[in-house]
């Protein structure tokens, strides 16, 4: 049904919210009901709507604007954080205050892995926690997920097989993940990490922008059914950004 099927960005939302799916057709979108399962699809989409979430009409447009913005924040950290680490203490140490670069030395000083496999080490490790919380019954996947990263890498960094700073980054980097309202965006960034991180490795700071140009430039080419996936940023629309990374208050919509 997507236009491009070999992209890593959905171009359809599958919800169970019925309030959402009203939403979606209140604004022009269209959604499709099969029987036998309880998602629906909402079509066609655009990228900022992976950062929107119903609640934000329910709040104040204060509260929705600084949720908004916290979303695109973590976005950025969840996409590029261990990224950054990585091609900074690989290729950039000159970067960092003299102070803090001591204090990372000295973390990885026992350290047998670089960083890049400290950071790929951690991220696997994390996401299968991840999916076996999934798959688990509430209760004990919660319990499960969380008490096993904070076992893991506790004794990851007792046994020297990572340092204590590749662990803060890996959990800031999963805590932003959460903030990312829709489950098939947040995995595309999950999955996108990945090569971020390769290329951050291969050549530092070059590597992550030229990694970052080539999914914009997809970004602009892509469509979900006839509609451009950047709008209303590509092509520009004064009006739509009123309720894109922000929502101005409905007095002035």
């Amino acid at each position: 049904m997507e236009d491009s099927p070999w992209s890593p960005f959905p171009q359809l939302n599958a919800t169970e919210r019925p309030d959402k799916v009203a939403a979606g057709l209140l604004s022009g979108q269209v959604a499709v009901l099969v029987d036998n399962t309880p998602f629906a699809l909402i079509m066609p989409v655009t990228f900022p709507q992976f950062l929107q979430a119903t609640e934000d009409y329910y709040d104040g447009f204060y509260f929705a604007t600084f949720n908004r913005i916290m979303r695109f924040i973590a976005l950025n950290i969840a996409l590029l954080l261990p990224s950054l680490y990585i091609a900074i203490v690989t290729f950039h140490q000159e970067m960092l205050p003299t102070p803090l670069l001591f204090s990372l030395a000295a973390g990885r000083e026992n350290t047998p892995f670089p960083a890049f496999i400290e950071a790929l080490l951690m991220e696997v490790i994390f996401e299968i926690l991840r999916e076996a919380g999934v798959r688990l019954p509430r209760p004990i996947g919660q319990a499960t997920s969380i008490v096993g990263a904070l076992v893991i890498g506790q004794a990851a960094v007792n046994a020297g097989l990572v340092s204590p700073a590749m662990v803060i980054v890996v959990a800031l980097t999963a805590l932003a993940s959460f903030l990312i309202p829709t489950p098939s965006g947040g995995f595309t960034i999950r999955m996108l990490r990945f090569p971020i991180m390769f290329m951050a490795a291969s050549l530092g700071l070059f590597g992550i922008m030229a990694t970052l140009m080539a999914i914009l430039i997809h970004l602009c080419s892509l469509r979900s059914f006839g509609v451009p996936y950047l709008a209303p940023l590509v092509p520009f629309d004064r009006y739509s950004l009123k309720d894109t990374f922000i929502r101005v208050p409905r007095w002035l919509s």
